[in-house]
């Protein structure tokens, strides 16, 4: 069988367990780490917190867990992706390197930069964009004068090149959730802008595990057959290079992982399940076919995508 990447993810939203990331990093094997800190009302939080200080706006709790794990990290050649960053990913990038500097950890940052279009946005409504509500139709000027966050998803293919520059560390703002995952992959495996199934694959992957605990039974309709909550483990995604993936958590963690939790997890947030829409690629999310493996572990394949318009 073909080598596989393995990717976890240890943060499903901005104040999630930070004990969370620490065990998959201990207990490993582990080639990737995601943290997902991001929602729209946490980017709000955050610009409010930088319009009042401009060295504010991203997860602070980022910066304490490194500080904790940073010599592993380094150590075992673990990558991490995260979009910590938050609207100020260059002033968590300092007190990252602040850490790595204390710690004598010497480990390449990438920042990811440019999805931030708070200051640009009534100069690119004058030239045109008419930024109408997607569903109700309602002209942007209506909350004009309201708004102070901004931001729009930035494609998976950015992470891949910071990764191509040597980053074991890459810091980001809002590039999509399932794209902390999908990044890798596309780096990793070559993956390319038309090689759409494999896209979706890798998206459809990172949409699973990018909620942290979710998949593995903290949002599942069966909660009393969760066993061991308070020891819950967290997902990782096992990513072959035909886009096949198992998902599956370290042993002696709570939790489950089956058909049921996955797929609760796959209809969170989805939206039109024919076209899930990401920067990169549109899912077809009725298209995939999924198995029970051995205990908490399964398969998908078959994933399908295409271009978006």
């Amino acid at each position: 069988m073909n080598k596989s990447l393995l990717i976890g993810n240890g943060q499903g939203f901005w104040g999630d367990s930070i004990d969370a990331p620490k065990k998959l990093i201990k207990d490993g094997p582990l080639d990737y780490l995601t943290l997902d800190y991001l929602a729209e009302v946490t980017l709000s939080i955050m610009q409010r917190q930088k319009l009042k200080d401009p060295k504010y706006g991203y997860a602070k709790d980022f910066i304490t867990l490194m500080k904790e794990v940073i010599k592993d990290v380094r150590d075992k050649n673990i990558k991490i992706i995260t979009n910590a960053g938050g609207v100020n990913p260059n002033e968590c990038r300092n007190a990252l390197k602040d850490i790595a500097l204390q710690s004598y950890s010497d480990v390449k940052i990438g920042v990811i930069t440019g999805d931030d279009i708070y200051k640009k946005l009534d100069k690119f409504y004058k030239h045109g964009v008419s930024f109408r509500h997607l569903n109700t139709k309602e002209d942007f000027k209506t909350i004009q004068h309201k708004i102070y966050s901004a931001n729009v998803y930035i494609d998976s293919f950015s992470i891949a090149d910071a990764l191509s520059q040597g980053a074991q560390i890459v810091l980001a703002g809002r590039v999509s959730d399932p794209g902390l995952t999908l990044g890798p992959c596309i780096y990793e495996y070559g993956w390319g802008k038309d090689d759409y199934d494999l896209l979706a694959s890798g998206t459809l992957a990172g949409h699973i595990i990018e909620c942290g605990a979710q998949c593995t039974g903290g949002n599942y309709t069966k909660w009393k057959d969760v066993k061991d909550l308070a020891n819950i483990g967290y997902p990782i995604a096992e990513i072959y290079k035909d886009g096949r993936f198992n998902i599956t958590k370290h042993k002696n963690t709570g939790g489950i992982v089956n058909k049921e939790t996955i797929l609760e997890q796959v209809l969170y947030e989805m939206g039109d399940p024919k076209s899930y829409i990401s920067p990169d690629v549109i899912v077809d999310f009725t298209s995939f076919r999924i198995k029970n493996n051995k205990k908490n572990n399964i398969s998908i394949t078959d994933v399908k995508g295409k271009e978006g318009t």
